[in-house]
């Protein structure tokens, strides 16, 4: 009984590699330098830039409940536009409108490529309800990234 428990009550330490080796800071396991560009971005930069996507969103619901006089929820039309807008700009450019403010974009872990629609979709999926992004392992990255084979990394 102690083997089943063990993988999930043994704390953060549990999932570290089989032989034991540790990283010297987060993000070597995934190649990325410790820091300047490439390296992964920290909390306060990620929350930033998701507070200036939200805000966007708000406003441009704003606008679109104001011109076009529609019933739906605010909050409704305010998460559709930030899902079409992280979509369509991560696709695109790897990047949403609030990270490249702060300085920081998607990167794959697993290739010098795009993200490309579907990492881009499910990865926004999992954003909206927040718990999977919150959720993160030793190097800061969230579920949604893990799931994704993605990372958010500075880019200057």
């Amino acid at each position: 009984m102690a083997r089943m428990t063990g993988s999930w009550l043994s704390g953060p330490n549990s999932a570290l590699p089989e032989d034991g080796t540790e990283q010297n800071f987060p993000g070597e396991r995934l190649g990325l330098p410790s820091n300047g560009p490439g390296a992964l971005a920290g909390l306060g930069r990620r929350t930033g830039a998701l507070v200036v996507d939200w805000l966007m969103s708000m406003g441009i619901s704003a606008l679109i409940v104001s011109v076009t006089g529609t019933q739906m929820s605010m909050s409704t039309i305010t998460l559709l536009v930030w899902f079409v807008l992280g979509v369509g700009t991560v696709t695109v450019f790897s990047f949403t409108p609030g990270q490249l403010i702060a300085g920081i974009q998607v990167a794959r872990v697993d290739a010098q490529a795009r993200v490309g629609f579907v990492r881009a979709l499910v990865r926004t999926f999992f954003l909206m309800f927040v718990v999977p992004a919150v959720i993160s392992d030793q190097d800061g990255r969230g579920m949604h990234d893990r799931a994704t084979g993605t990372a958010m990394v500075r880019g200057r």
